[in-house]
């Protein structure tokens, strides 16, 4: 499996997920320039990952501009063929933009800029593990109506949820203020990801916590 990640001008979690992969999860990386249009050294087992970060500055819109960059052209129509998708914080702002996953990503809460492990679990266990994961955003709150979300909910496209450490989901333990507590979702046909957290950030013994690797896991089958 190789995993393509797309860097554009402001993207500052590149050289992160590229480690994480690379090193930690012993996976095959290409690095991507958002002026490029070629994907075709992947096949539809293989997985493009838009990465965090200011792409384009955060100008108009948090993923706006990048939504029509040529390598994201190529990336929806990459994933309209039903390959896979990932995007991580800024990468999530960009897929909601670019119509690949639904709802909309607003500024938090609490009108402030996020840095902290927050804990996650997946929604569709009760028993499921907390895992401890880090966020950095000041946009990440998970938007939308209630017929956007009830379809969501049918079609068990939330796939983790913000709790505490005990595995309780709760406002308390809303980093961002977002929607029924949601920090990663998913389309209907489960090829394209999004979440606010960063996982490749919890991929390394060395930084204390690998609690990542259970997500990317549990994605895409890698440890």
């Amino acid at each position: 499996m190789k995993f393509g990640v797309v860097i554009f001008p402001g993207s500052n979690c590149d050289r992160d997920m590229i480690e994480a992969l690379q090193n930690d999860l012993q996976q095959e990386v290409i690095q991507l320039w958002h002026k490029d249009k070629d994907l075709s050294m992947f096949s539809i087992e293989d997985c493009i990952v838009l990465p965090g970060g200011f792409s384009y500055g955060d100008y108009l819109r948090c993923g706006a501009i990048a939504r029509f960059s040529p390598m994201m052209q190529s990336v929806i129509e990459f994933a309209n063929k039903g390959a896979r998708v990932l995007g991580i914080c800024n990468g999530f702002q960009i897929l909601c933009e670019s119509g690949l996953l639904p709802g909309v990503l607003l500024r938090n809460s609490q009108q402030q800029f996020v840095c902290k492990n927050i804990f996650m679990k997946e929604s569709s266990s009760e028993s499921a593990a907390a895992l401890m994961i880090p966020v950095a955003h000041g946009e990440g709150r998970f938007f939308a109506n209630d017929a956007t979300l009830e379809t969501m909910e049918m079609h068990r496209q939330v796939i983790y949820r913000y709790c505490d450490e005990k595995g309780n989901i709760n406002a308390a333990a809303n980093p961002n203020g977002a929607v029924n507590n949601i920090a990663c979702i998913c389309n209907k046909e489960r090829n394209i990801f999004g979440m606010m957290p960063h996982p490749e950030r919890a991929v390394s013994r060395a930084l204390g916590n690998v609690d990542g690797k259970i997500i990317f896991s549990h994605l895409f089958g890698i440890n």
